[in-house]
């Protein structure tokens, strides 16, 4: 007998599942709207015109070598990262208490966070600490905080189905009653998977709140300039919590604004009260990564620090990002328009009230399994689309999918 054969079979990634299947489909007219990449028009991933010429730059500077990075990461590639997320004008790094940490994307600059957060955070092995994540939220931040040991998960109001929209009541409410120095983890920008975003002014409600009662702001950055094409626009909310005064992290990824899915570009913000903590705090993290992975790698590293410290690259980058970002406006108007000439039931207003990559169409489960059986349309059982998926090739397949669904199916 194996010493293995005790160990259960682990459910599918769901949305790898989906994509799996979507393979294996042989309809001519399936769409994949699940995995969450961006496609051009073409229905094909795009390598960003900014990060070939990057590329292109690395491969020819003789000065590179393989030798190990530092533990924390590329120091370049970590402190332009940060900046991106701060601005050029924040006090934070003017006072010298913002520091960063290189991650395997926004997944480990989540996992080291959370390593330090239970080991460290007000006290020592903190895993009665309460974890409040979104109602519903991106699967991986269950989970990531779970297996760094924290045994309190719980969610917070966000997704009102019935208006299709933010539950802010809901959101404050819960806000007010969990524990003083209760952790939260909230999306910067393009919520995921609903794609919907507190205003400024609800931002400051809750900043407000999270201040008076002492409550830890982990915010996931995952779209920077991605939802909007404007990233000053898409930093707001994080921006602002500095700007009051908050002690907090920020699990950024390089993912989808720079279209380098495979090269697990991450970084780990720390905004510390002063200089003195900061080095505290990163020292103890160094301890983290070191057992982790003990070194970060250095190839998608390098062509985000080149490009972010190079004002012409930049402004390449910023346009690169912008038409990623207007592609998807235009998915959202268009789907909206179609749906509403069909006299789709319902209203549609949150297709476009929604950003980001990601909507969450108010589809039922029912209803995406007529989708992907019947009108072999892949997406999320929770009714969340992938926009990037949508072309003006299939978008009226989509539309006319979608319409059908929602008529036959209750």
């Amino acid at each position: 007998m194996s010493l293995f054969s005790e160990v259960p079979q682990a459910p599918p990634v769901a949305v790898f599942k989906l994509s799996a299947d979507f393979r294996e489909d042989s309809h001519p007219q399936k769409v994949n709207l699940g995995v969450g990449a961006y496609r051009t028009d073409d229905s094909q991933p795009w390598v960003l015109p900014v990060v070939k010429k990057v590329e292109r730059m690395i491969v020819e500077d003789h000065s590179l070598n393989h030798e190990y990075l530092p533990i924390l990461g590329l120091p370049e590639f970590r402190s332009a990262a940060s900046k991106v997320a701060l601005g050029d004008d924040s006090t934070a790094i003017t006072e010298h208490r913002v520091g960063g940490v290189q991650a395997l994307g926004g997944t480990g600059a989540l996992r080291i966070g959370a390593e330090f957060l239970r080991r460290w955070y007000n006290g020592v092995n903190n895993t009665a600490t309460p974890v409040y994540v979104s109602a519903p939220t991106w699967e991986n931040h269950n989970s990531v905080f779970a297996d760094a040991g924290f045994k309190d998960i719980r969610p917070y109001h966000y997704w009102d189905a019935a208006k299709r929209g933010l539950d802010f009541t809901g959101f404050v409410d819960d806000l007010e009653k969990a524990p003083e120095h209760s952790i939260f983890v909230l999306h910067a920008c393009a919520h995921n998977p609903t794609g919907t975003d507190p205003t400024p002014e609800e931002w400051k409600r809750i900043s407000e709140i999270m201040k008076r009662r002492q409550l830890f702001v982990f915010f996931d950055s995952a779209y920077q300039g991605f939802a909007s094409g404007s990233l000053e626009k898409d930093a707001w909310a994080i921006r602002f919590f500095v700007s009051e005064g908050f002690e907090l992290f920020i699990a950024q990824s390089f993912s989808k604004n720079f279209g380098l899915y495979n090269e697990r570009v991450g970084n780990l913000t720390v905004v510390a009260k002063d200089t003195e903590n900061l080095t505290r705090i990163l020292s103890q993290m160094e301890k983290i990564v070191r057992t982790t992975w003990s070194n970060p790698p250095s190839q998608g590293a390098r062509i985000v620090s080149n490009t972010l410290n190079s004002p012409e690259l930049f402004a390449e980058w910023k346009d690169n990002v912008k038409t990623m970002a207007d592609r998807v406006l235009l998915m959202r108007d268009e789907l909206k328009s179609k749906l509403e000439a069909l006299g789709t039931p319902g209203t549609w207003d949150h297709i476009t009230q929604q950003i980001g990559m990601f909507s969450f169409t108010g589809l039922n489960p029912k209803q995406v399994e007529y989708m992907i059986k019947e009108k072999h349309v892949y997406l999320m059982a929770n009714g969340r689309i992938n926009m990037c998926g949508l072309t003006t090739k299939n978008i009226d397949y989509i539309a006319q999918s979608i319409h059908e669904a929602i008529t036959k199916i209750q």
